[in-house]
């Protein structure tokens, strides 16, 4: 109980610094953005708000202004099913990624946000 306590404790800790210290997104033409937008239809980031590792994925979504779909995996229990079933456990974060080729899913926050600045960076 205690543990809990400290962890969510820090997490929100962490949250206020993210906000405070957040860089600039990443400027587009209203063009592009929408673009970007479109292609972010096929991409949903499981995240739980206060982990240090999904708030780092979050904060590279700020940098490069990606409107990515965030789902709860930590109080929607919906979210953490599809999560459990699709990606075969559960851990945060993780994009879970459609296309052509079917579903994946990507855990480890520096590969997600390698492949978010491969795909969207300029």
């Amino acid at each position: 109980m205690l543990v809990k306590i400290l962890r969510e404790g820090l997490g929100r800790i962490f949250v206020f610094f993210d906000w405070i210290t957040r860089p600039k997104p990443l400027k587009r033409d209203s063009q592009a953005q929408s673009q970007v937008e479109g292609q972010l239809q096929s991409l949903s980031l499981y995240q739980f708000y206060a982990c240090p590792f999904c708030i780092k994925v979050r904060r590279h979504m700020h940098k490069l202004a990606l409107p990515l779909t965030l789902k709860d995996a930590q109080k929607d229990q919906q979210a953490r099913s599809e999560l459990e079933q699709g990606g075969g456990r559960i851990k945060v974060p993780c994009l879970r990624i459609k296309d052509a080729n079917g579903e994946r899913w990507l855990y480890e926050s520096s590969d997600i946000n390698q492949y978010l600045t491969e795909r969207f960076g300029q």
